[in-house]
C-alpha cells in the first residue's frame, strides 16, 4: 500500500523531481504526508490482529514471552515499509540514470531519514492499534497522523517544525536545496524515540510497562529539541555548497555552470560563446558567462567580483538536456553585458532590446516565448524597441556601437538611457 500510494503521487507530477537526485528524494519525503499516516493506519491495523481474531489468550499460555512473539513482527514491518520506501525511490531513480546528472551524498541521508520515518509510524501504529483495537483506530489515526505532518511542517518557530514533520524542509522546492545534516540528525533522533514508544506498547505485558511507554519518545523529544539548530540558514533555506559550487570548461571564453547542471556545460558552451562573441563587437564588454546561482528568494544574486562576467540563468528539462537553448544567445546579448546590482528605476527595457538586436542583426521580437519565464509584457515594449532599432539601422555602423555603448554603460551606472539612441546628439 505504502509503495504503490508513493509511486502513484510520484508520477502524478513528474517535472517535480525529475530535474535530479536530491529533488526527488525531497519530493519523496514531502510525499510523508500521505505516507506517514498510511503507514500509521496500517500499522494500528496490524497491531489489532490478535484481538480481533480473539487468539489473545491462547497466545498468552504459550511458553515464548510476548517481547519474542512480537519480535519477528517489528521486523517484518520494519523491513517491509522499508522495503516501500525504497521502491518508491527506484521508481524514479530508472529516469534519473546518467552519469551527467549530479548525485549528492544527501540523498542518501535524507533518503534513510525518511525510511525511519515509515518505520516510526508503523511501530506507533502497531502499539496503538494493540493497547485501543477498535476498528475506528486506524482510520482516525490516520486523519491525526496526517494533520500532525502537515501542521508541524509549518508551525513556528522553525526548529520545532524541523524536529516534529518528516516533511520539513521539502516545500521550499529551490535549485540547490538540500536539509541541514543537524537537523537530520535531530529528526532521527525523535523518530527513533517514537518507534522504540511503539514497540513498548506492542510488546508489553504489565500495566506498569504500557504506562512508561511513552518516556522513549520523552527523551526523544529532548534530546532532538537540544541539538536540532536554531539559525535561519540552517533551517529556512539551506544550500548543498557542493551542488551550488561551478564547473567550467578548461579553454576560453569560460563558461562556468553549477555543479547540478555540470551535464550541460558542452551543450550551453557553443552557445554562450556565441553570445560573447556578439557582445565584443563593443568595447570592455565580458569575457565569461557564468550560471546565476541566486541565493533562495533572491531576485537576483549579488554582482560578481569579476566584472568581466556575464550572469545567466540555466535551465535543465526532465530528460537532464538544456531547456530553452533558443534563448542562450538573445539572453548572454540582452544582458549588454552588465550585472545589476539590484533593482534599476532608470532602466529602459525597450531601449536595452533595441540595442541588443542590432548587435543580433534581426529585428527585435517580444520576450514571451523566447525569454524563459516571461509570460507577459505590455503591447507597446516591442514597438517602442523596433522602432528605436529601425533608428539604429539609418546610422553608420561605428556609431550605433557608440551610441548602444553609451546605452550599456547607462545601464551599469543605473543612468537614465532612454535617449541615447535617438539620432541627434545629446
Amino acid at each position: 500500500m505504502v509503495a504503490l500510494v508513493g509511486i502513484v503521487a510520484l508520477y502524478v507530477n513528474p517535472g517535480q523531481w525529475s530535474t535530479g537526485w536530491m529533488s526527488l528524494a525531497l519530493t519523496a519525503r514531502s510525499y510523508t504526508v500521505l505516507l506517514w499516516p498510511l503507514a500509521l493506519a496500517v500499522g494500528a491495523e496490524q497491531g489489532r490482529r490478535e484481538h480481533r481474531t480473539n487468539v489473545t489468550e491462547l497466545f498468552a499460555t504459550t511458553p515464548r514471552s510476548r517481547a519474542r512473539r512480537m519480535l519477528p513482527l517489528l521486523i517484518a514491518i520494519a523491513a517491509t515499509t522499508s522495503l516501500a520506501y525504497v521502491l518508491i525511490l527506484v521508481a524514479g531513480a530508472v529516469s534519473l540514470l546518467s552519469p551527467s546528472r549530479y548525485f549528492p551524498t544527501d540523498f542518501l541521508v535524507i533518503s534513510a531519514v525518511g525510511a525511519l520515518s515509515l518505520v516510526a509510524a508503523a511501530w506507533l501504529g502497531l502499539g496503538i492499534g494493540r493497547l485501543v483495537p477498535t476498528p475506528a483506530t486506524a482510520p482516525l489515526l490516520a486523519v491525526a497522523g496526517a494533520v500532525f505532518v502537515t501542521y508541524t511542517a509549518i508551525v513556528d518557530p522553525l526548529w520545532l517544525g524541523a524536529v516534529l514533520s518528516p516533511m520539513y524542509g521539502t516545500m521550499q522546492n529551490y535549485l540547490y536545496q538540500t536539509i541541514d545534516a543537524r537537523v537530520s540528525a535531530a529528526f532521527c533522533i525523535w523518530m527513533a524515540a517514537l518507534a522504540l514508544t511503539g514497540a513498548v506498547l506492542l510488546v508489553a505485558d504489565t500495566r506498569w510497562l504500557r504506562a512508561a511507554a511513552p518516556l522513549p519518545a520523552l527523551i526523544g523529544i529532548c534530546l532532538a529539541v537540544a541539538i536540532v539548530p536554531r539559525d535561519r540558514a540552517a533551517l529556512e533555506a539551506p544550500i548543498d555548497p557542493s551542488a551550488a559550487a561551478l564547473v567550467c570548461t578548461d579553454d576560453a571564453p569560460t563558461i562556468c555552470v553549477s555543479r547540478v547542471h555540470a551535464g550541460v556545460l558542452g551543450e550551453l558552451t557553443p552557445l554562450a560563446r556565441q553570445g560573447l562573441a556578439v557582445l565584443n563587437r563593443l568595447p570592455g564588454t565580458p569575457a565569461e558567462v557564468h550560471e546565476d546561482i541566486k541565493p533562495y528568494g533572491a531576485w537576483r544574486t549579488p554582482a560578481p567580483a569579476e566584472t568581466q562576467v556575464v550572469l545567466l540563468e540555466v535551465t535543465v528539462d526532465e530528460h537532464g538536456e538544456l531547456a530553452y537553448p533558443d534563448s542562450v544567445v538573445p539572453m548572454v546579448v540582452g544582458s549588454l553585458g552588465v550585472t545589476l546590482q539590484g533593482l534599476c528605476d532608470h532602466r529602459h527595457l525597450g531601449v536595452e532590446r533595441a540595442a541588443a538586436y542590432y548587435l543580433l542583426g534581426r529585428e527585435p521580437v517580444s520576450a514571451v516565448g523566447v525569454i524563459p519565464g516571461v509570460t507577459g509584457e505590455s503591447p507597446g515594449a516591442n514597438r517602442s524597441a523596433v522602432a528605436l532599432w529601425q533608428e539604429l539601422q539609418t546610422l553608420p555602423e561605428e556609431q550605433a556601437l557608440a551610441r548602444i555603448a553609451a546605452v550599456r554603460q547607462a545601464k551599469a551606472d543605473c543612468r537614465d538611457g532612454s535617449e541615447l539612441l535617438f539620432r541627434s546628439s545629446r
